[in-house]
């Protein structure tokens, strides 16, 4: 199976034409007739009275949902063009998609678009400036002039409060079919997926309600039509939704955003280390006195966790179909929160910022120990 982000390709005459190519459930359900046995099994089901609503959701958001055409500077006079999803941030103008739909690196190396233009869904398309894009959340901050037109901002949600099985929407322009709704469930939180550069996206929504490319950039909603992600990238081998997709999680836009207003970029923190997490069996296999943890598998050259005095394996061993790193620090808590999960420490250290200092708990040669680590900023390479 293979990740794919959601922008839609096209040719730059069909881009130019708008041809391109390419559910909070509040937890009320409908009650059991009265005639029902006491001893028989309830059958809760969500309905548009009491429960999600995808019709009343697409009304209120998807006059803040838009279209996005971007064209690529190319060799020789030529170029090449892209098409996705966003939506409107506030009145003024500002408009929030994914980075991949506004950038390329064809080049070698990530440039914005030389041009982009919104659509909105009265069908008036502006041209768009590009404020910051952040390839570490694949998010972008774009703005248009209204001169006149009424927009239709969406609310921001709290993917905190998200729950695995509840009903979410997603609207956007599946290949080139604006303002397209598809429902499903959120099948799980907090997974980490592919960014535009070599580190993940932590927190990830992984939802099975259909988006294709061309979705890039659109929201997913909550029953409340508030938006709690924005559709991402698929799992897949034909290019083709299969049921597994994922949208960069709200905590992260509304992070980026305010760093891209403030200075066009964004900066997170970084450790340089990467690690395998332990569990109970393997600790044993290990000779380990944990039974979770973090185990160093490597700790990058001249990086902060390096100058700190961190230190990473020096062997392998091959257990239960695994093979991983020995001999390096296991990191049990960082500024007290237990590493248990593999993407644990990671996402402790996304919430810091560079410059930062934080106080690991450590295991090595059977001894804990405490060691502050000052964080540095996150290379884009």
């Amino acid at each position: 199976m293979r990740r794919h982000t959601l922008c839609a390709t096209a040719a730059l005459a069909l881009a130019l034409a708008g041809c391109g190519g390419s559910s909070d459930n509040d937890g009320s359900a409908s009650q059991p007739p009265s005639t029902r046995a006491e001893n028989t099994p309830q059958i809760i089901v969500e309905t548009a009275e009491h429960g999600f609503d995808a019709a009343k959701v697409y009304r209120e958001a998807s006059p803040g949902v838009v279209t996005i055409r971007s064209i690529f500077a190319g060799g020789g006079g030529g170029g090449g063009a892209a098409e996705g999803s966003g939506f409107v941030l506030d009145s003024s103008g500002r408009i929030v998609t994914n980075a991949h739909v506004v950038t390329d690196e064809s080049s070698g190396d990530r440039k914005p678009a030389k041009e982009v233009f919104v659509e909105f869904p009265d069908r008036n398309v502006l041209p768009a400036q590009i404020i910051g894009f952040d390839p570490f959340a694949d998010v972008a901050l774009l703005a248009v002039k209204p001169n006149g037109l009424t927009l239709h901002p969406l609310k921001l949600g709290d993917d905190h409060e998200l729950v695995v099985g509840q009903s979410v929407a997603a609207i956007g322009s599946p290949f080139g079919e604006v303002h397209s709704l598809s429902v499903g469930v959120v099948s799980a939180i907090d997974r980490s997926v592919e960014s535009l550069t070599k580190f993940l996206i932590e927190g990830a929504i992984q939802t099975d309600a259909s988006i294709n490319p061309g979705n890039s950039g659109g929201p997913l909603l909550e029953a409340g039509a508030r938006v709690v992600g924005i559709n991402q990238q698929i799992e897949t081998d034909s290019g083709s939704n299969s049921g597994v997709g994922f949208a960069v999680p709200v905590s992260a836009i509304k992070r980026s955003i305010a760093q891209l207003e403030q200075k066009g970029e964004a900066e997170y923190a970084f450790i340089g280390v990467t690690t395998q997490a332990l569990y109970p069996q393997l600790s044993r296999k290990l000779g380990l006195e944990t039974g979770y943890g973090g185990l160093l598998a490597e700790v990058v050259p001249g990086g902060p966790a390096d100058e700190a005095g961190l230190r990473g394996g020096d062997g392998t061993v091959r257990f239960q179909a695994g093979t991983y790193e020995t001999g390096g620090d296991v990191v049990l808590s960082i500024d007290g929160h237990k590493v248990v999960n593999p993407d644990d420490l990671a996402r402790f250290i996304s919430l810091h910022e560079p410059g930062d200092t934080v106080s690991l708990k450590i295991l090595r040669d059977g001894k804990r120990e405490e060691i502050q680590v000052t964080l540095g900023k996150r290379p884009r390479g």
